[in-house]
């Protein structure tokens, strides 16, 4: 099923790849999406290295220069436009963003869960001094050799330095 739709030559997108009437107009808009990507490529340097923008806001200046440079990226040098056989090009750079963003976001997301359900910093230092035993399974009837303190710091510097340490 093809739509023949009356298009105005005029009333195309600049990156459109019929809106070029000669090889010099097709190169011309190539050296303005260059021109932009540089300017944008320029400015974030800028933002990052002068005192332009409030130090706290740099992180936000840069994502909104980002997204304009891939604005540049897709109109000029991908073609991308809202022309209506552009549709499904459109349609897959969208599905394409929505699984980068769940990629990240779902990772961010177990790693936030999995820190929260971490035992704390004090709790880990306890395990550490437990006798091995406990942490793994029960010895043997009768042999209680099996289950020895796990070695830490303490226990493993001789003993000249423990003196020393006062210990």
């Amino acid at each position: 099923m093809s739509h023949d739709v009356d298009r105005n030559i005029d009333d195309v997108g600049p990156g459109f790849l019929g809106s070029a009437e000669s090889i010099s107009q097709g190169i011309l808009g190539y050296v303005i999406g260059l021109a932009l990507a540089a300017v944008l490529t320029a400015a974030s340097f800028a933002v990052v290295y002068t005192d332009l923008i409030w130090r706290p806001a740099i992180p936000v200046a840069l994502v909104a220069l980002a997204v304009a440079q891939i604005g540049v990226h897709l109109v000029f040098f991908l073609h991308l436009t809202t022309a209506p056989d552009n549709t499904n090009n459109a349609l897959a750079l969208a599905f394409g963003v929505l699984i980068v963003v769940l990629l990240i976001g779902g990772s961010l997301w177990i790693m936030r869960h999995l820190n929260e359900n971490m035992a704390p910093m004090p709790r880990m230092v306890f395990l550490e001094a437990l006798p091995a035993c406990v942490l793994t399974t029960a010895p043997p009837a009768g042999d209680r050799a099996a289950c020895r303190p796990v070695p830490t710091r303490e226990t493993t510097r001789p003993a000249d330095a423990r003196a020393a340490a006062g210990t």
